[in-house]
């Protein structure tokens, strides 16, 4: 699969789960990851989705997305902007990064995440 083939197919699958289900996300973290969310940095799986789980119901429309290779062929960095709902509040523009990182062929895990709001907009 290409860089871009990867990024719309985890990008489907998360905000999908994260809207659905965030617990389910946990398994593509580790215990390397990193989260920044709103300049709140978290570490490992179980910080990350304690923070996750924390924010409520939440319902993403991606607007865009760009995609590039990373430091080697086995990293992807994705940058999505969108809009997000908490608790069925008013939509607000969000931007997020990941770093993807393989495992495997064709198999990846988070090893960043930044996550911000947009206010202003």
């Amino acid at each position: 699969m290409s860089a871009d083939d990867v990024a719309k197919a985890f990008c489907q699958h998360y905000y999908t789960t994260k809207d659905s289900n965030v617990a389910a996300l946990a398994g593509l973290y580790n215990q390397q990851s990193i989260m920044t969310f709103e300049g709140q940095q978290f570490a490992g799986t179980q910080n990350i989705m304690q923070k996750l789980q924390s924010v409520g119901q939440v319902k993403h429309v991606v607007k865009g997305m760009d995609v590039q290779p990373s430091t080697s062929n086995t990293a992807i960095l994705i940058f999505v902007t969108g809009t997000v709902q908490i608790d069925n509040g008013n939509p607000l523009h969000f931007c997020e990064m990941f770093q993807l990182v393989a495992t495997a062929p064709e198999a990846y895990y988070v090893h960043n995440d930044i996550f911000r709001l947009n206010y202003g907009l």
